[in-house]
Parts: structure tokens; sequence; C-alpha cells
């Protein structure tokens, strides 16, 4: 019987690198203790216990994160399957830092059952519902917090995966909490589960598009590691298997352009985000599009550079209907979170002229096309994260009112909330002396390099041409008459701290952005 028992099996253990992964890991235990915390604690005490795990445990990952990064840890992580260098460290800490702040906003709600902050200011509307919102603070959902810890750490895998299959795991891992959070919106329930069925449903087919590209593209390559189809692209130049490559890259361009909400990908982006809680629309509008672009570029830099001249004139053209699209949008919109959406699309495109750039090796000190796109990614997320800190103050008897008619004459009730919107809009405008004017400065420099000098002359138009679509916002709040029923609510600082941070890291990265930008370029590009 000896004889024909099978040889016995030997098989390592896998080697974990606990500390330089523990910025990952640490978002990951939060997250599923926040669950616990939720199933074992009274109401009472559900919000504090979730607040301090949410606090605490980003504070440790950026801790970790920080103290790898000047130990200068880098390198292929979990057997292979996490790539840690200096884009994944900037990105990281980016996503660490944006998800804090949108998770300020998600507090001021939770805290105050559904906004209740603004109670005393809607005290002298008759019959407002934020009065109703006192009572009903204890009923929120504190599940929020670990699905949004989840979608965090599901982003920061996605952003770091050196493997197709982890790549498609954590794309799920953090689309499937996004979906849950943007069908939670109390008052507006048919509209935010309309918006949460429709990106559920196009994010199925974003993902299955996704997963085809990956079984193409090991067919081809025999591998789902990205250096390894680096390689197989090198080495088949001429191979009559060079098909099984073009329909694995598409396909593959389809479910990472689907995240980041280009043209023509982009059709779930205007429902969702006026659909969803804004806390989550803000989480969403920055984490998932950093995340994604982040994906993006490490697919098309170190697993396809080779066929890049098949891919640049596509996603040019991509990245040009991306901007036009986005602008002609944004300038027939009524509502506020709808013209941000938009704007979200346009400032797509003009992410997607630098990535076209593909500048890996550049001058020294002059920075890759990754470091242009990771500049510009935080100038543009703290925008954004202070612009919808901001609509969730405007509101009349219903709640928020986006309409933007409702807006008119808000500098007479508000110099502060005007003061600070218009500072916003004048950022995702490019104008000088705001971070978007260097963010697009340092894109469009980046395309320029990479020898797509028209792909410039085109965004740069677009530019101005958006330029209107925000200034038309600004001329309402100051110039309009004050529209009647509509108020700004008395937030408190969990609202305030991220808009305030939001208006100084505009103007800082718009004046001063010279250590930011430093510490993009330091970041360099993708290691294989």
């Amino acid at each position: 019987m000896s004889s024909i028992l099978l040889p016995a099996l030997e098989m390592a253990a896998p080697t974990l690198e606990w500390r330089a992964l523990a910025p990952v890991l640490l978002v990951f235990a939060a997250a599923c203790l926040g669950i616990l915390l939720d199933a074992v604690l009274p109401r009472a005490y559900r919000f504090l216990a979730q607040m301090t795990l949410v606090f605490a445990s980003v504070a440790l990952s950026f801790g970790f994160l920080v103290m790898n990064w000047r130990a200068m840890r880098q390198g292929r992580l979990a057997m292979g399957s996490i790539m840690l260098d200096g884009p994944t460290y900037f990105m990281w800490a980016s996503l660490l830092v944006f998800g804090t702040l949108a998770f300020m906003i998600f507090s001021e709600r939770q805290l105050n059952g559904g906004a209740s902050a603004f109670a005393a200011s809607a005290a002298s509307v008759p019959g407002s519902l934020e009065e109703a919102d006192a009572s009903a603070a204890r009923r929120e959902h504190t599940e929020v917090f670990p699905l949004g810890l989840f979608a965090l750490g599901g982003m920061m895998v996605f952003l770091a995966s050196a493997d197709l299959i982890v790549m498609f795991v954590a794309l799920e891992v953090f689309s499937l909490p996004l979906y849950l959070l943007s069908g939670m919106a109390r008052r507006r329930r048919l509209l935010s589960q309309e918006a949460a069925l429709k990106y559920f449903l196009l994010g199925a087919f974003s993902s299955g598009f996704f997963l085809f590209g990956v079984a193409m593209l090991y067919v081809f390559s025999g591998s789902f590691d990205l250096h390894a189809i680096h390689e197989a692209v090198a080495g088949n130049a001429f191979s009559s298997s060079n098909g099984l490559l073009y329909v694995g890259l598409g396909f593959l361009a389809i479910g990472l352009l689907f995240k980041v909400g280009v043209v023509p990908f982009h059709s779930w982006t205007p429902d969702v985000y006026m659909g969803a809680p804004t806390p989550v629309t803000a989480f969403m509008a920055i984490c998932t599009k950093l995340a994604a672009v982040g994906a993006l570029l490490r697919v098309f830099y170190v697993a396809l550079d080779g066929e890049r001249w098949n891919w640049q004139p596509l996603f040019a053209v991509l990245a040009v209907i991306t901007m036009v699209v986005g602008i002609i949008g944004a300038l027939t919109q009524t509502d506020v979170k709808r013209l941000l959406a938009y704007s979200s699309i346009a400032h797509a495109g003009f992410l997607m002229t630098a990535v076209v750039g593909a500048t890996q090796v550049v001058p020294a000190g002059q920075g890759t096309s990754a470091s242009a796109i990771m500049f510009y990614l935080a100038a543009y997320g703290f925008a954004t994260i202070g612009a919808f800190g901001l609509v969730t103050l405007v509101r009349n008897a219903a709640g928020e009112d986006n309409t933007i008619a409702s807006w008119a004459g808000l500098a007479r009730k508000s110099p502060w909330v005007a003061g600070l919107m218009s500072l916003f809009m004048l950022s995702f405008a490019g104008i000088p002396l705001t971070a978007g004017f260097i963010g697009k400065w340092a894109v469009f420099t980046a395309a320029w390099r990479g020898g797509y000098g028209w792909l410039v002359v085109v965004a740069v138009l677009a530019s101005l041409v958006a330029v209107y679509l925000y200034l038309r916002l600004i001329v309402v709040m100051f110039a309009g008459e004050p529209a009647k029923g509509t108020y700004v609510g008395n937030a408190s600082g969990w609202t305030w701290i991220p808009v305030v941070i939001g208006a100084v890291a505009t103007l800082w990265l718009g004046i001063i952005p010279d250590q930011v930008m430093q510490l993009a370029t330091f970041a360099g590009g993708f290691l294989r």
C-alpha cells in the first residue's frame, strides 16, 4: 500500500512583510472591528466607538506609511502581489488624508442625526424637517464607517496591485461598499436607491469587461503578473497572438476608465453623484478617482508600456471627448451636485492628457507624468472635499437645497460660504494663485513633453471655456437676489475642518507648491 501513496507535498508558508503592509492591514482590521462593534455595542455608544476606531486606525496607518517611506522600503510584498514604490506611497497618503476628511463630513450627519447640527438655524423655518432630525440622532446608521473603511482599504490595494487577479479582487472590495453607501440617503430614498442600482449594474458590467480583459492577457502572456505581461509584450512584437493582447488591452481599459469617469463610460457619474448622500459623493469624487487613476497608470505604464504607440492615440481621443462632454454637460446643469459631477468628468479628461504623455524618464528634477498626475489629484482633491462640504450647508425646509437658483444671493446670507465656494470654483477653473492652476500646468507640461502638443492646445482651449461654467455659479452667489426659503446651516467643526483645510491647501498649493511638487517628483515612476 505504501508504494502507491502519493509523495508528500511540501508547501512553503507565505512570507508577509507585516510592517510594510501595516497601512493597509490596519484599515481592514478597523473595518472588521467596526462591524463587530456595531453588532455588540448599545446603540447609544456606537457613534463614539466608530469614530474613535476610524481616526485611530487612519492615524496609525499614516504613521506606518511615513516610517516606511522614510526608510525607503520598496519592492514586491505579499508574495509579489503588491508593489511598494513611490507612487504607491504618495497615493496611499493622499487616500488616507482625503478619506479622513470625508469621514469628518460623515460624522456631522451621524452625530446630528442627518445634519441636525443645522437645527438651530432651521428653528426659524416653519415645519422644518431639520427639527425632526434631532430625535432621529440615535437611529442613524453607523455602519457607514466600516463600509467606508472597507472601501478605503480596497482602494489602497487596487492601486498598488502588481497582479491582475489581486487588482480585480481589490476592485470588488472597494466597489461593493460604495454601492451600498450610494443608496443610504434618508430623505431622497427613491432617488438614492435608483442611483445605487444604476451604479451597481453599470459597475457589474465594467467588472465583467475588466475580468474578460484579464483572461485575454493571461492567454497571451501565461501570467497575471504585470512584469511578466510586460516581458511577454516586449518579446512578441510580431506574434500572431497579438490579437489577444489588443482585445485584452481594450477590455481592461474599459473596466478601469469606467471608474475614472472617462467618456463614454461616464453615464453613471451625474446620477450617482446627485442621488448619493453628499458625504458619500465627496468620498467617491476624489478617492475612487485617485485609486482608479493609480491602477490605470500601473497597468499601462508597467504591463502595457511596450504598446504605448497603440493606446496613446486612443487615450488622446478619449481625453478630448471627455473634456468636451464634461464641459458642455456642466454648462446645461441646474443642480450644483450634477454640475460638480460633470466637472469631475471634465477633470478626468485633463488627467488623461498627462496619462497620454507617458513620460517615465525625464531630466532630473522635472518629474514624470505620474508625478504630474499625483500633484493634480492632490490639488483637485482638496477643492473637491471643500466644495462638497459646503454643499451640505445650503438647505431648505426639506433638507439640502442643491438647485443653482436656490444659491442666488448666498453671499448676503453667508459671505464665508460664498467666498470659500468661489475659491474652490476658481481652483477647478485653473485660475492662477490656486492649486488648480499649478495642477493643470503640471499635466499639460507632461503631455507636451510626451509629444502631444496638439492635445495640450485643445486642453487649454477647453479650460478657457470651462471658466464660464464656474464663474456662472460665482455670479449667482454674489449678484443674484437672495432665494427665499434657503438658509445656511450652522454646522459644527466636523464639516468646517475639512472645508477650511481644503481652502488653505488650495491656496498653499497655488502659491507655494514646491514642497508637494517635490514630494510627487521624489515619488518618481512605477517599479516593475
